[in-house]
Order: structure tokens, then C-alpha cells, then sequence
């Protein structure tokens, strides 16, 4: 930590306490996880506090080790503030993306369910779930899956911040952990990329993990990096 920049080291501690916070206070996480916007559980400020909850040890260690392995390089080169605003946009799209997908998957189910069932996934749903039950119908049970999980993580964030330290520093050698073999930086990104593409649309439920989410942060993070490169240009040509 003492080799770490400043806003990395800040936003590991954050995301620290707040994951001591919810295994302490187990109700916290219907508060600050991302829910879908038509669950009762939604609130405004899930939009960012999603991005400081975690579901284990290994999810928030992998998080924050990523974190800290590239986003210190990004914010020495950035600076604190381009730093921060790039990981707060990425993980802000990784909401969005993955909301949008959730709105697709939900209409895919509701048009299959009665205006009276859908009614009682939206009015008793959450209350299910929060006592570990559900619906006994299976399309019920699925759309009320889908409207009332909430999303947890930096995952969003953290893989905008593998995107960029891939376009920025394509060549740089890495050594990977699981196999242990050394890789350039833009096939890191170009394969995990690739990864999460067929996870998300292999569609596996049973997974648990946000792949949207995950493109999401790395689509909104180059989006961003395109934009500065432009405004850099124009600059340059004045």
C-alpha cells in the first residue's frame, strides 16, 4: 500500500470499510447494492455505493489487487482527478449496461406471465428473496430473480481500468498468476474481453457474476479514452 497513489489508496480503503460494514450489517447491502430501477429495492445512490460493496473475500481481494496493480500506473499518468472521474464513469456505465440488459431479460419474461403475476413479483418479490424463498413458478421465479438481485462490485470499474492500461501500454509484459506465463498487456484486455463477450451471451444464470456489467465498464472506459484523445488532438491542431 505504501507504493499505491493517492486516489487508488483511498478508494481501497473505502471499499474496505464499507465490506467490513456489510459482513457486520448484513441488511446494508438492500441499501447500497445496484438494484433495477422497477425494484423496490432501488435507490438513487445504488448508482455509485454498488461500486463499494462486495460479495466475498476473493471478490473484493481480486478487485482491489487489480485495482492496485493498474491503477497505479493509470493515475501516475493521469493525474488524481482524470484518474478518479475514468474509474467513476467506468463503473457508471457497467450499472447502465447491465441495467439495460436487465430491462431486455425482463421483458423477455413479463410478456410470458399474467398482469396479475407480474403484479405479485413487483409487490412481494423483494420480501421473498430477502427470506431466502421464491416462486414456485418458474417464470415468476425468474422474473422476480431478475428484477430484485442486487449488483455488487468494482468489477465494472476495475475492468475499464484493465482497458486502459491495455490501450495505453499495449507492450508491457505481464506475468499471469493461473497459468503462470508472461503476456503483453493488449492480449490480456483482448482476451478477457473476448471471455466476458461469450460469458454475457452464453447467458448462464447460474453463475452469478455481472458479465454486462463487466463489458460495460470497459466499453464506457474506451468510449472515455476516445473522447480525451480527440480533445488532445484538436488541441494540438489549434
Amino acid at each position: 500500500m505504501r507504493s499505491a497513489t493517492e486516489v487508488v489508496k483511498n478508494i481501497i480503503i473505502i471499499n474496505v470499510l464499507f465490506f467490513i460494514a456489510s459482513m457486520a450489517i448484513p441488511s446494508l447491502e438492500t441499501y447500497l447494492a445496484g438494484y433495477y430501477w422497477e425494484s423496490p429495492n432501488f435507490r438513487p445512490w445504488q448508482i455509485i455505493t454498488h461500486m463499494f460493496m462486495h460479495g466475498g473475500i476473493s471478490h473484493i481481494f481480486f478487485n482491489m489487487y487489480g485495482l492496485y496493480i493498474f491503477g497505479t500506473v493509470l493515475e501516475s499518468h493521469w493525474g488524481p482527478k482524470k484518474f478518479l472521474t475514468y474509474y467513476i464513469v467506468s463503473g457508471l456505465g457497467a450499472f447502465f449496461l447491465h441495467n439495460a440488459m436487465t430491462y431486455y431479460e425482463l421483458s423477455q419474461v413479463i410478456h410470458r406471465l399474467s398482469p396479475d403475476e407480474w403484479d405479485r413479483v413487483r409487490s412481494e418479490g423483494a420480501e421473498a428473496l430477502s427470506q431466502a424463498k421464491n416462486y414456485i413458478d418458474p417464470l415468476m421465479a425468474r422474473a422476480n430473480s431478475i428484477l430484485n438481485t442486487g449488483m455488487v462490485g468494482a468489477s465494472g470499474a476495475v475492468f475499464g481500468i484493465l482497458l486502459a492500461f491495455g490501450v495505453l501500454f499495449p507492450n508491457v509484459e505481464l506475468m499471469l498468476l493461473f497459468p503462470p506465463i508472461p503476456l503483453k498487456a493488449r492480449w490480456l484486455v483482448i482476451g478477457y474481453g473476448a471471455i466476458e463477450l461469450f460469458s454475457a451471451m452464453r447467458g448462464s444464470p447460474g453463475d452469478n457474476v455481472a458479465h454486462f456489467a463487466h463489458l460495460g465498464g470497459m466499453i464506457t472506459g474506451y468510449l472515455l479514452l476516445k473522447y480525451w484523445q480527440r480533445e488532445e488532438d484538436q488541441r494540438q491542431s489549434w
